[in-house]
């Protein structure tokens, strides 16, 4: 177990637990330098029938939290779970090439809306924090040829939507609309932050 001592009060921070093995959320976590340990969730992520992205996404991070608390009850644990949609159309983890260029090619001059759930779990305080921030990525109108340039180039095979904002992907796009940049790349800092001071978890305090 990673602890810190809290330099004004004496305690122990509490554990802080990444119910993902995302290697971008754990990278997005790193930036706040706290220490913490990740576990898997083992979540069923099936959408249910009619049910919207945001509410799929709020359900999901709560239920990766609420997992992994179980067997971590003093922790702090964060889930997250991003759910993303072009019209009506979820767009999931493409896998390969062809499945990437189909959904940019989908996405081309249109707009892509992202909710981001976010949940902070203490199962032994009975602590239950939950978050959906939205964001929308405007696309340009795209070529075949700039979508199978990109694709070679960055590979998002990994990613829903199949870009990497925070890489090539940038050029894909006409604009962006939304309060923070770290949503869409999967774990929303502003709002974690947030949720953390509310839980007596400070990272500017440690």
């Amino acid at each position: 177990m990673n602890t810190e001592t809290d330099t004004r009060s004496g305690s122990a921070a509490p554990e802080l637990v990444l119910a993902s093995t995302s290697s971008y959320r754990q990278a997005l976590l790193q930036r706040l330098g706290l220490p913490f340990t990740c576990q898997p969730p083992r979540v069923d992520e099936t959408p249910r029938d009619e049910e919207a992205p945001e509410a799929l996404a709020t359900r999901l991070a709560l239920a990766k939290a609420r997992a992994v608390a179980a067997s971590h009850p003093d922790a702090l644990v964060i889930g997250s779970d991003q759910v993303a949609a072009v019209g009506s159309r979820l767009l999931g983890k493409p896998g390969g090439f062809e499945a990437a260029r189909k959904q940019l090619r989908a996405c081309s001059g249109r707009s892509v809306h992202f909710h981001t759930g976010l949940a902070l779990v203490c199962a032994g305080r009975e602590l239950q924090l939950q978050h959906v921030e939205p964001f929308c990525v405007h696309f340009r109108t795209l070529r075949d040829t700039e979508i199978d340039n990109y694709l070679t180039r960055e590979q998002p095979f990994d990613c829903a939507g199949s870009f990497k904002a925070e890489g090539l992907g940038i050029s894909l796009f006409r604009a962006l609309e939304g309060a923070d940049p770290t949503a869409l790349e999967g774990l929303p800092l502003i709002a974690l932050c947030r949720l953390l001071r509310a839980a007596g978890l400070d990272p500017l305090g440690h």
